[in-house]
């Protein structure tokens, strides 16, 4: 049977941050201070930025069924638009999606309605924006059975999203902890479901944007689409539930959970990255101290993989001195080159290895939801 929306104005009338709620805060809170103080001992943040935001661009794209592997990531190129799979462009365009609106949160301190247009414009391609044809549902894919019927009509989207706007913006509508209410946003964008497509990602960027606005993340590298997609039956169940119910603390639970968990997992990787940092230097230092400088180790960790022009250009040197540094670099095992096209590629197989290891999904049980857009 269709569930029409009924979707409330925010903030919400009734009480949201129950003693559950409060006392999984606490938690929650510490791990974001423990995350952001990790990522502060990295030297160069774009070793992070770049790195962590790719496998969050994966992790989310996934939860969509645009799925790809690290072989066809690594080996997209994404500065100069070279990607081997679709899935690998989709993804690269999320982690494109989410830097360009750190920027804008960055520079402006706001998320509004036009910076979540570019968001959904930038994953998809095209500057379709919001719906303007009804007839969109959501369905589950095993069963085929209308789950959930989003706003139809372009004025009521429209309204809905002008009001959420609003509460993202204007600390004085409510005192909620940012974090429940970076649960609340989620989940009213999710409801208003505003795009023809790209809108599970699009939400998942601004859960991101918006801690890193309210002063919770330094860094956009929260894990959390990692969490949703070991745990998706849940998250479908419980939008579903609370908008059926308007009983909050079950999803805020949810969320704080995925916070909580993911920003302990990233702090976890953020730390083993350093490992490896200081296990290259020290080899390069002992076994090439003619080419050791601490730019070779940034530019050797700021993506899974180098390029002759990376180095050339990080070091400032000249493009045959920095082919030479690839080559002794090759002969010690600390990169592997790969030809791919008409350039060489040197890998950083130990930074995949790490990433490839640690992102490893959970399976999903066989009656997972899956939930698809339709137009009819």
């Amino acid at each position: 049977m269709s569930k029409i929306s009924n979707i409330p104005s925010l903030p919400l009338p009734q009480e949201i941050e129950t003693k559950a709620v409060l006392k999984k805060l606490n938690t929650v809170r510490a791990a974001l201070a423990g995350l952001n103080g990790v990522a502060e001992s990295i030297p160069n943040e774009r070793i992070i930025l770049n790195t962590l935001s790719l496998q969050e661009a994966k992790d989310s794209s996934a939860i969509e069924n645009i799925v790809t592997t690290h072989d066809e990531l690594y080996t997209s190129d994404g500065i100069n638009r070279q990607f081997t799979s679709h899935a690998a462009k989709e993804v690269y365009n999320y982690a494109h999606a989410l830097l360009e609106g750190f920027k804008q949160v960055k520079d402006s301190g706001l998320i509004t309605v036009n910076n979540i247009l570019k968001l959904q414009a930038l994953l998809e391609e095209n500057d379709a924006g919001f719906r303007k044809v009804p007839g969109t549902s959501l369905k589950n894919d095993q069963t085929g059975e209308t789950v959930y019927t989003p706003p139809q009509e372009l004025d009521e989207i429209i309204k809905l999203m002008r009001n959420l706007e609003l509460f993202i913006n204007d600390g004085e509508l409510t005192d909620l902890d940012p974090v429940v209410k970076m649960a609340i946003i989620h989940h009213q964008f999710e409801s208003i479901h505003p795009f023809y497509d790209g809108n599970g990602r699009t939400g998942r960027i601004i859960n991101i944007l918006y801690l890193v606005k309210e002063n919770l993340l330094k860094l956009p590298i929260l894990y959390l689409s990692r969490y949703i997609n070991q745990n998706k039956a849940t998250y479908y169940r419980l939008l579903q539930e609370t908008r059926e119910s308007n009983h909050w603390e079950p999803w805020i639970l949810y969320m704080l959970d995925a916070v909580e968990e993911t920003a302990v997992q990233t702090s976890f990787i953020i730390r083993e990255i350093k490992k490896l940092m200081a296990s290259h230097k020290q080899k390069i230092r002992s076994e090439l101290p003619k080419i050791y400088s601490q730019d070779l180790i940034n530019s050797l960790f700021k993506h899974p993989y180098t390029k002759i022009e990376f180095i050339r250009n990080d070091l400032h040197i000249a493009r045959k001195t920095a082919g030479r540094y690839l080559d002794q670099l090759c002969e010690k095992g600390l990169v592997t080159k790969n030809k791919i096209g008409k350039e060489n590629y040197y890998f950083n197989n130990d930074l995949i290895s790490l990433l490839i290891n640690v992102g490893s999904l959970k399976k999903e049980n066989t009656n997972r939801i899956v939930i698809r857009t339709e137009q009819s």
